[in-house]
């Protein structure tokens, strides 16, 4: 042996060996409940932050009126069509949804003297041309303009 020191002293100084236990300042029990109150705070810091405290589902906490709607037109209630498929040249049939091409479109309401915002499939905005106003076409259909 070149080494002056036993294998046994060559080791006795460090943390990780296992003849000689380490000491810290505190018992073991204590440092691992920090250490677990400590990982508890970061998870819930880090999921508050990454999802959100206070959204609210219905549109913006800023006073905002939007909601989430369906793909719906409002005169009419056209709906997407969900049994589309689509056939391959090799015969394949893939499921696909026809969507309503909806806009959204601005009226002037002469019952309630404003504009009124709704949402219209192209067909609605036909069908609004054709009976000559917004008033005579809700009237017909039964929408309640002063809800838009």
């Amino acid at each position: 042996q070149t080494c002056k020191h036993s294998q046994s002293q060559r080791y006795q100084h460090h943390p990780l060996h296992l003849s000689v236990p380490y000491h810290s300042n505190l018992p073991p029990h204590t440092t691992m409940q920090s250490t677990l109150v400590f990982l508890i705070i970061a998870v819930v810091i880090a999921s508050a932050s990454a999802f959100g405290v206070h959204t609210s589902v219905n549109g913006a906490s800023n006073g905002s009126t939007m909601a989430m709607r369906a793909r719906v037109c409002d005169l009419l209630g056209k709906r997407p069509n969900r049994q589309a498929r689509a056939v391959s040249f090799s015969h394949k049939r893939n499921k696909y949804v026809q969507h309503v091409n909806l806009q959204n479109k601005r009226y002037f309401s002469d019952e309630l003297g404003r504009t009124v915002r709704v949402r219209l499939s192209t067909k609605g905005m036909k069908t609004v041309d054709k009976y000559g106003g917004i008033d005579a076409a809700a009237k017909k259909f039964g929408l309640d303009l002063t809800q838009h």
